[in-house]
């Protein structure tokens, strides 16, 4: 456990505080945490569940034992006990919409200091009664740290010599190397992934690496909140933008902490016509910051139980740091956070939380946030603070679109002369970037049809039976592009 973890926990142990919450899937952790904040304040330390009862988990387990499986039971003897003590209390939460175990909480929480005991709530998932919400302290399970995450791996390697009687074969370089891609696992799941590597072939060696990390890939992926996304763009491949890619590179020291003294930047919006290419510009920024993309999926956060959002939300965000440096990709942020006055609160609660977390986090994250629709963006997500920038992505120019076109030429095997390029520019006034290359993909079509190479004049035929967005929703782009004028920042 971090140092200023176990010292915080300590402080509240101490403290007295009556209600803390500790909602993790990794319970052994929570239990070695409290374990070791309990151990500075010299009073009993009691753990219970409802298949083993109450028992100490300071001292041997067949001494001091209390036998109350039914929870309100044991939640009477701890109100009526006289002597102050630390309860853990595990997966509690089907119980609290009894009225009378949250009145027996609040007893026990609300009682008078020197008889005061600390109830500790551990669960997966922990809904807090409104009435218990006052009194309760909420405190996160922090993922392992690097010594821990060092002792998991070396504790694996031990294991694996014991139980065979032969030493595995390591190379130091990927034993580090593991370490580090370790972070932002669980315990559990840090130990599981790192024993796969191990048990295999009885050692830790430069090829296991991929392995370990296609299965990182796989625990972070599980919800669907939050994943990597291995398909990046070459800056090379972004054309245009030339602003924007300077801004990041300007950035990076900042971001890999090459630069120390420099505060990591927080993110950015992006926000432009559709099919410009916010979403490659999302995906290059992660190649020119050097750091990792994570893809933060907003919609799929939702849940149909209250508070199940926000907690799925917590801990994907706590993940992004833990992996720290990376970056992390909002999508169509507008669809995923916007409210309206029929808003059941969970959108809002969402928002809320994602702002504050936005405004406040300190761990070399850096976000961005790409978005269509200004109007369904809310007010408090595109003002100053919450991003360090905010990029508006127009329809690209004439020099734009011939790189964009030979660009996708080049992808299906046609080499554009600089000729064709300017020809195919100027035939395609407001086209965006993926109209661009949807006329290069349908001219492969045509070709393959003929039975004839691919040439730009195929390209060319295209463009001319295509109607740009720009012109079928003249409207909208129009006032889209004098909304972003003013008030952002060409990319």
């Amino acid at each position: 456990m971090p140092p200023d973890d176990a010292h915080a926990l300590s402080a509240l142990l101490a403290g007295r505080v009556g209600l803390v919450v500790m909602e993790c899937d990794d319970e052994p952790r929570a239990l070695a945490m409290v374990r070791a904040a309990a151990s500075s304040t010299r009073r009993p330390l009691f753990r219970w569940s409802v298949t083993d009862a109450l028992s100490r988990l300071d001292q041997p387990s067949e001494q001091h034992q209390w036998y109350d499986s039914d929870a309100v039971a044991v939640l009477r003897n701890i109100r009526d006990s006289r002597v102050p003590a630390t309860y853990v209390l595990l997966d509690l939460h089907p119980y609290l919409s009894d009225p009378v175990v949250v009145r027996l909480l609040k007893d026990i929480a609300a009682a008078p200091m020197p008889m005061r005991s600390t109830i500790v709530l551990v669960s997966a998932h922990l809904d807090v009664p409104d009435e218990l919400e006052h009194l309760a302290l909420r405190f996160p399970v922090a993922f392992p740290s690097q010594d821990e995450r060092q002792a998991i791996v070396d504790g694996v390697l031990g294991a694996w010599a014991s139980a065979t009687g032969v030493p595995p074969l390591v190379d130091p370089q990927a034993r580090t190397l593991l370490i580090e891609r370790l972070a932002g696992l669980t315990y559990g799941d840090a130990a599981a992934v790192a024993r796969s590597v191990v048990v295999d072939d009885g050692a830790l060696l430069a090829d296991d690496l991929p392995r370990a990390m296609a299965a990182k890939r796989d625990l972070l992926a599980g919800d669907g909140v939050l994943s990597y996304e291995q398909d990046l763009v070459a800056p090379d491949e972004l054309a245009g933008m030339l602003r924007f890619k300077a801004w990041l590179t300007a950035r990076r020291p900042a971001l890999d902490g090459t630069a120390a003294s420099l505060r990591p930047p927080r993110g950015v919006l992006l926000l432009g016509v559709q099919g410009c290419g916010k979403s490659a510009a999302a995906k290059a920024s992660a190649v020119l910051l050097g750091a990792p993309l994570l893809r933060l999926d907003l919609a799929a956060v939702y849940d149909k139980y209250v508070g199940e959002s926000e907690r799925r939300l917590r801990e994907s965000l706590a993940a992004a740091e833990a992996l720290a440096p990376c970056v992390v990709w909002v999508d169509e942020v507008e669809k995923a956070i916007a409210t309206s006055d029929g808003d059941t609160g969970a959108s809002r609660r969402i928002l809320g939380a994602f702002l504050t977390w936005l405004a406040e986090h300190r761990a070399r994250v850096f976000v961005v946030a790409t978005a269509n629709d200004i109007s369904a963006l809310p007010a408090e997500l595109v003002r100053k603070g919450r991003f360090d920038e905010i990029f508006f992505v127009d329809l690209p120019d004439e020099a734009t679109r011939a790189a964009i076109v030979t660009i996708h030429a080049r992808a299906h095997g046609l080499a554009l002369s600089p000729a064709d390029a300017a020809a195919l520019a100027a035939a395609s006034p407001s086209f965006s970037g993926a109209e661009l290359e949807a006329a290069v993909v349908a001219a492969t079509y045509g070709a393959y049809a003929r039975g004839t190479a691919l040439a730009a004049a195929d390209v060319l035929a295209e463009v001319r039976a295509t109607r740009p967005l720009a012109t079928v929703m003249d409207d909208q782009v129009t006032a889209l592009r004098a909304w972003a004028a003013p008030r952002t920042v060409p990319a």
